[in-house]
Formats: structure tokens, C-alpha cells, sequence
């Protein structure tokens, strides 16, 4: 399937765009943009996909999508074929890739904003519990305008970007390549990681890179990226592999080697345990012509 890159246009040069809209179903199809993007799910169901992440959406969902992040969101079948009785509502709100980013780069009081935009690289799914506190604002927004938007919008990120009830949606591919590792021996590693996870990497030869011993790398690794060496590979790979399914170009086969899996038993039960879903059945569940946004 190919991928559609959208153009936004901001009315009356405004930073910020807003739409609340009811339809029979969502339309848009699998795309991205330069611009962030936060989608509130008022009433309806169906599945999202975001980068290499497929996952059911009820009422009252609410994402935030990063900068040239692919996405969609695709309406169940009850919405297709109820001939227009049902409809789905929803509150989209988009704003430049640079919003406030003298801001965030001057004033330590909108850091917290500025690591909620490096997140949003993976894009973020917020728990009910966060919704329910910020439902009435949202709506606010999308009926605000001028100034009031902007500071309304404003309170609402710096919200998102304190709680600590969200889920992260696409996998370690698709992290901001901004993000900022302090530590110079990780960046080495990761440079490395990001330029070879296709290939068989060995512990000995990444530790070696970090001038370690193999058991003191491990513990380093883990503590700085929060993840086991293997288990970063595999999203990784899992993430590469994820692309090729959806190009729909080559076999399974085909992609378990190419995406650095040394054994297709292997390969489909990671892409299994990541996805909750065989390579076969997250191609047929992509591409199956319904709806999105």
C-alpha cells in the first residue's frame, strides 16, 4: 500500500488547526505529515494504525501523533455498512513541527512539552483516565479560537506531558532520531545498532564499541535505553520487518531474512509476540478496504 503524504494548510496563517467532525466513518487513508497531530476518538470504534502498531480503538481514544509518523485509523464495518445511521465524532487538532520550539529550548518550564514532542516520534496512546480529565478541554479547544486556542492548546500538552498513563505505539524504529543520548558511548552504540540491525550482531562486537566487558555492556545498555540488547534489536527488526509486510513486494521468507532473522520459526513467533498478529494476518488486517484518517 502506498503511503500518501498529506499537505496541511493552516487558515489565516495560524499556528494551529482544528476540526471537529461527525461522519459515517473515517475517511483518510494511510499517510503522514510534517505536522503534529492529536486525535480525539469522541464516539466510535474500529483500528488504528500507527507506524508498525495495530490496535483497537473505542470511544474516547486519544493519540498524539508525532512529525512524519504514518498513521491511520480505520472505522468497523458496522459504520460501513449502516448506510449513514451510525456516526463517528471525533476532535482533530494539528500544529507545526516547530510549535513552540524557542520555547522549549529557552524556558526550562516547557521541557516537560518539548520530551512529550520527543515521545510522540513513537506516537502516544493516553489511558481513559487521563481522557476523562481532559475530555472537556479538548472540546473547548475545538470551539475556541484566536489566542484562546493557543493557550488552551498549550494547557493541554503540558497535561499530556506530566502524566505518566500513556503507552508508546510504534517500535524502536521509529524513534526521533533527534532524541538526545547524552552519554557518548551509547550514541556510538546506537549509531552502530541503527546502520546494522539487519545483520547478525554480536554482543562481543557491540560491547567492544562501548569499550566494555560483554557483562558490564549489558548492564549499561539497560539502564540507558531501558531495554535488554535483544530486545531492542527485535523491535527494531520487528519495526523494518513491519515496512516490507506492508509494501507487500515480498514473502515471508523473504522478509525474515531481510529484516535480520536468521530463522523464520523465529521470526514469526517475535513478529507474534510484538504484534499479536502472524506476518500473514497483519498484511491481510492493513489492507483490508475500509475506511481511515
Amino acid at each position: 500500500m502506498k503511503i500518501m503524504h498529506e499537505h496541511i494548510d493552516f487558515p489565516g496563517r495560524s499556528p494551529v488547526k482544528v476540526k471537529m467532525r461527525e461522519m459515517p466513518h473515517f475517511t483518510f487513508p494511510w499517510h503522514f505529515h510534517p505536522e503534529f497531530e492529536i486525535l480525539y476518538v469522541i464516539d466510535g470504534c474500529g483500528t488504528s494504525f500507527v507506524a508498525d502498531s495495530i490496535e483497537e480503538f473505542q470511544s474516547g481514544d486519544l493519540a498524539l501523533i508525532g512529525s512524519n509518523l504514518p498513521h491511520f485509523w480505520r472505522s468497523d464495518e458496522i459504520y460501513l455498512n449502516s448506510g449513514g445511521n451510525l456516526k463517528i465524532k471525533y476532535i482533530v487538532i494539528q500544529f507545526p513541527h516547530d510549535f513552540l520550539k524557542e520555547e522549549i529550548e529557552n524556558y526550562p518550564e516547557y521541557h516537560s512539552i518539548g520530551e512529550l514532542f520527543e515521545r510522540a516520534s513513537q506516537g502516544i496512546r493516553f489511558f481513559p483516565g487521563v481522557v476523562q480529565k481532559l475530555s472537556k478541554k479538548l472540546i473547548k479547544i475545538a470551539k475556541s479560537s484566536g489566542f484562546e486556542r493557543i493557550i488552551l492548546l498549550q494547557e493541554l500538552l503540558q497535561e499530556l506531558a506530566k502524566t505518566v498513563d500513556y503507552k508508546l505505539l510504534a517500535g524502536e524504529l521509529y524513534q526521533n532520531e533527534k532524541q538526545s543520548f547524552t552519554n557518548f558511548r551509547l550514541t556510538k552504540v546506537m549509531q552502530f545498532l541503527n546502520t546494522n540491525y539487519q545483520r547478525k550482531i554480536e554482543l562481543e562486537k557491540v560491547a567492544g564499541i562501548a569499550n566494555l566487558h560483554p557483562a558490564a555492556f549489558c548492564r549499561f545498555f539497560k539502564e540507558k535505553s531501558g531495554k535488554s540488547l535483544s530486545e531492542y534489536l527485535n523491535d527494531m527488526r520487528i519495526g523494518y520487518a513491519c515496512r516490507l509486510i506492508i509494501d507487500g513486494k515480498m514473502s515471508v521468507s523473504q522478509i525474515s531474512f531481510e529484516s535480520g532473522f536468521n530463522n523464520l520459526s523465529n521470526f514469526n513467533r517475535t513478529f507474534k509476540k510484538h504484534t499479536g498478529f502472524t506476518p500473514t494476518n497483519y498484511f491481510g488486517e492493513f489492507h483490508k478496504k475500509q475506511g481511515g484518517i
